[in-house]
């Protein structure tokens, strides 16, 4: 059951709205959520390319430097035969991708003749296959749940399965044994006082954490956007930030593993229109995996939460 104190933040969380991210249609979307904080909106991003294609095949090399895959990929039906080729990529994408990796990905032609890959993902069977288990096992267990899905101060943290910002698998129970300080931000949100200072304070944090000796201590943000931001995004997001990701994971996935997550953590992130709509919240989950202390909105303070990491 939601606590009052919660409920009417949650009531005055609907009186803060401003304008956050675009989204592409392919975000978190759909039902209500409990949750609390400031609410945000975003304009959609960049209109679509016409013309994609989806790619799936193997990575032979990657060229950071020059952003370049070259990709043994298979037959694109009605498009193109199966061949090994170049491809231009993001930053992020480049540095993720392995030699021997299997992606899936979208081929987007260019006016000039070159061909890039968006939207790449991980592949391998026993990783999508990990991932997927996953999914179902949160969404049963939300479903399970019903009402009782937000989870209160105190209660246990939900199994997940997600990819990291280096496209690998990480499940919730890495953590166990670990304190872990945990949000909810999306890579294309542009105003400042919404994704972009909870980054900021995520990243003050860690530092401070790092320069009082708190030890066995993980951070975690886990994207309101997973139809936009892969593991590539992620990385580029981390890269230009310099966030040190010894113990700073960003996360992504399934769309309804994220959407079942918000709901059991008590963040809203609604798409409407093209607007995303969204509150901040942040945790500080305890080393047995129980929720010690939760933030809502964009008001507190690094120094609190570590503080608590000490007590």
């Amino acid at each position: 059951m939601i606590s009052n104190a919660f409920a009417m933040t949650l009531a005055l969380s609907g009186l803060l709205v401003s304008a956050c991210a675009k989204s592409d249609g392919v975000g978190p979307a759909g039902a209500e959520r409990a949750g609390a904080g400031e609410k945000a909106a975003a304009p959609a991003g960049p209109a679509a390319v016409a013309e994609r294609y989806a790619l799936t095949g193997v990575v032979v090399s990657a060229d950071v430097a020059k952003k370049i895959l070259v990709v043994q990929h298979d037959e694109i039906k009605g498009y193109m035969p199966a061949m090994t080729m170049e491809f231009v990529v993001s930053a992020g994408d480049a540095a993720v991708a392995k030699a021997g990796q299997r992606i899936r990905a979208e081929l987007v032609p260019s006016k000039g003749g070159d061909f890039r890959l968006e939207k790449i993902w991980p592949d391998e069977k026993s990783a999508a296959d990990a991932v997927a288990a996953g999914a179902l096992k949160l969404r049963q267990d939300t479903f399970t749940r019903g009402k009782n899905a937000y989870r209160e101060v105190g209660e246990a943290i939900p199994d997940f399965s997600l990819y990291d910002q280096e496209g690998r698998v990480v499940q919730s129970g890495r953590f166990r044994g670990k304190r872990v300080m945990l949000n909810f931000i999306f890579t294309r949100c542009p105003v400042a006082t919404m994704c972009p200072a909870s980054t900021t304070k995520m990243l003050a944090a860690q530092k401070q954490a790092a320069a009082a000796g708190v030890q066995g201590l993980e951070f975690v943000s886990i994207t309101l956007e997973p139809g936009y931001d892969t593991p590539g995004v992620l990385k580029e997001y981390a890269v230009a930030r310099g966030i040190d990701t010894a113990n700073f994971s960003f996360l992504t996935g399934p769309d309804a593993a994220v959407r079942d997550l918000l709901t059991q953590f008590g963040v809203i992130a609604e798409l409407k229109g093209d607007l995303i709509q969204h509150t901040l919240t942040t945790l500080l989950i305890g080393a047995d995996g129980k929720i010690v202390h939760r933030a809502d909105g964009s008001a507190w303070e690094p120094n609190d939460f570590v503080a608590r990491m000490r007590q």
